[in-house]
């Protein structure tokens, strides 16, 4: 259930990022207070989530969920240029996100003996 909370975090920052482009500065009223209120439920999910998932591992994954999809929401939505080596560094952080969350699934004890010098 934790990385769930993750991923809805996640992809919750996603909207709220696009809420404070929509608050104009907190311009806004109503915008304001919806990004706000956002805000406030994707951090209670993080929260959450970080009971049982590292503290590292989870601010990365949600930042990571939420920088790959603000690039892909502006791209799409608003014509934000994308070039390769952009391109590069989004799928990079993909693999990052995944390689934490198969990291997290691994025992300390399972990696000890992958690195054990025999």
């Amino acid at each position: 259930m934790d990385w769930i909370y993750i991923l809805i975090a996640g992809l919750l920052e996603i909207v709220w990022i696009i809420g404070l482009k929509y608050s104009h500065g907190f311009t806004e009223f109503i915008p304001s207070v919806l990004t706000v209120g956002i805000i406030i439920f994707s951090f209670f999910l993080l929260s959450k989530a970080l009971r049982l998932i590292s503290v590292g591992t989870g601010y990365a994954i949600f930042t990571g969920l939420g920088t790959v999809g603000t690039i892909a929401v502006g791209a799409i939505f608003w014509g934000e240029s994308i070039n390769l080596l952009k391109m590069f560094f989004v799928i990079l952080m993909i693999f990052g996100i995944i390689g934490l969350k198969i990291e997290s699934n691994v025992g300390q004890q399972e990696v000890d003996d992958l690195f054990k010098v025999r």
